[in-house]
């Protein structure tokens, strides 16, 4: 088999739930086999591969139990959720993968890094804050639990109130030395849950957990950065990126430069929420080094790798 090179490859945390009936852990668990289904040909292609995943509705779920049962036992803090989940996703990935290597003779291992990612203390987004977490509520309430708990809340679009934390640029992996050990030991890794478990240094060197939320993209994006990856799969929903989304003139795109990358960010092509986020990430990784990126959906990896699909980004 020849060696490929290093590739982190970003999976949506929206990709483990298949629909608004199957968000149980078992459906989430047959997800995650279908998705490293198709990481696990690409590891038979000669890739070296680090997985990072989303998790921001399961980071949701426990929140909401931990409301639920806030007059039984104590609240989980939002650093604690995340550590939470990677444990757990990284579970799920793990065991998909050790029967997939098994079903398909292959000597290779899995292991799971719970990841932390620093972030600057003085990082803006603390200042301002704009990601929505936990349940809606009443004006009322809303008020009175900012009021006892330091909570920035916001209504979110006529649906009612919600509280808002900070989504500061990640700046380092504390793990990335060691995911970068495991891969050259030949270890299949799962690490930077979430983005990583937001964590800031102190001013005496020490670090502490923050409640906050890191963009996985860009998490994945550092970390690729940090291990000298040759390439960075972000698989999500969609098969091929497209230009003037959602309207007639829509376009797929098969490859575009970092050059065009960023002037169809400058027109305005690429969705806040969704597009956008991916693109700056992938533009991070080729402006400090990175080979080659590709966006694609989980099922069309394989294809994407052999160029017939998915959208090829280059520097």
């Amino acid at each position: 088999m020849e060696k490929k090179g290093v590739a982190v490859v970003a999976v949506g945390g929206n990709s483990l739930i298949k629909n608004e009936k199957q968000k149980t852990i078992p459906d989430q668990y047959d997800a995650a086999v279908e998705s490293i289904g198709h990481i696990v040909d690409m590891i038979e292609q000669g890739w070296e591969v680090v997985i990072t995943h989303g998790n921001g509705p399961q980071v949701g779920f426990i929140h909401r139990r931990s409301e639920l049962s806030r007059h039984e036992l104590h609240e989980v803090p939002l650093d604690y959720c995340g550590a939470d989940t990677q444990g757990s996703i990284g579970y799920m990935f793990t065991m998909a993968l050790h029967n997939e290597f098994r079903k398909r003779g292959m000597d290779k291992k899995a292991v799971a890094v719970v990841t932390q990612t620093i972030v600057d203390r003085n990082d803006p987004a603390f200042q301002h804050p704009t990601k929505p977490i936990g349940s809606f509520m009443d004006e009322a309430t809303a008020k009175e639990r900012a009021a006892r708990e330091g909570w920035v809340v916001v209504e979110d679009a006529g649906r009612g109130w919600r509280r808002v934390v900070a989504s500061p640029i990640p700046r380092r992996i504390v793990e990335a030395d060691a995911i970068h050990s495991l891969i050259n030991a030949g270890f299949v890794v799962v690490g930077v849950g979430g983005g990583g478990i937001p964590v800031i240094e102190t001013e005496t060197g020490d670090i502490t957990g923050v409640e906050a939320v890191i963009d996985k993209d860009f998490g994945s994006s550092l970390l690729a950065t940090m291990i000298g990856a040759d390439l960075f799969v972000i698989s999500t929903a969609v098969e091929q990126v497209a230009l003037n989304f959602n309207t007639p003139q829509a376009r797929l795109v098969d490859r575009m430069t970092l050059a065009e990358a960023r002037q169809y960010t400058a027109e305005g092509h690429f969705a806040k929420g969704s597009m956008l986020p991916k693109i700056n990430a992938i533009v991070q990784f080729l402006e400090k080094g990175g080979r080659q990126a590709i966006i694609t959906n989980p099922e069309n990896i394989g294809r994407a790798l052999r160029g017939e699909t998915g959208t090829l980004i280059l520097p």
